[in-house]
């Protein structure tokens, strides 16, 4: 499959538009619908709410570094990695990035090695535990 044509199905099977697409990049992109203020007033930046995936380094087997960012919900996260680590998914990071927001946000990193659509699907299976 051409990388333009997969990086396009990547993005549907996650639900997502395409940020980049070329012959080394492919960073798909959404916006969780979340009700969320940040110093008491509402945020819809993507800089708060967005999830963003990507692909890269492609090897001749079809594999390639994927890695994945999302907002998420504190009372998300335990069910969303659950899903993650099934599919062998490494979680390498969990934060917040703000400070007087509300609902508290934080911020998951993940990563495999895996084929673009394989690892698309895995996601998209975690993604339905997000409320």
């Amino acid at each position: 499959m051409e990388k333009c044509n997969l990086c396009a199905e990547f993005a549907k099977t996650l639900g997502a538009e395409i940020l980049i697409s070329n012959k080394r990049l492919c960073t798909v992109t959404f916006m969780r619908d979340i009700d969320a203020e940040i110093l008491g007033r509402p945020t819809h930046s993507p800089l708060a709410l967005a999830a963003m995936f990507s692909f890269e380094s492609m090897d001749r087997e079809g594999k390639a570094l994927n890695l994945g960012e999302t907002v998420i919900l504190q009372r998300e996260i335990n069910d969303f990695i659950s899903v993650l680590r099934k599919y062998g998914i490494i979680v390498t990071a969990l934060h917040n990035h703000w400070l007087f927001e509300d609902p508290r946000l934080m911020y998951i990193h993940f990563e495999a090695i895996d084929h673009p659509l394989a690892f698309a699907k895995k996601v998209a299976e975690a993604l339905k535990v997000l409320k």
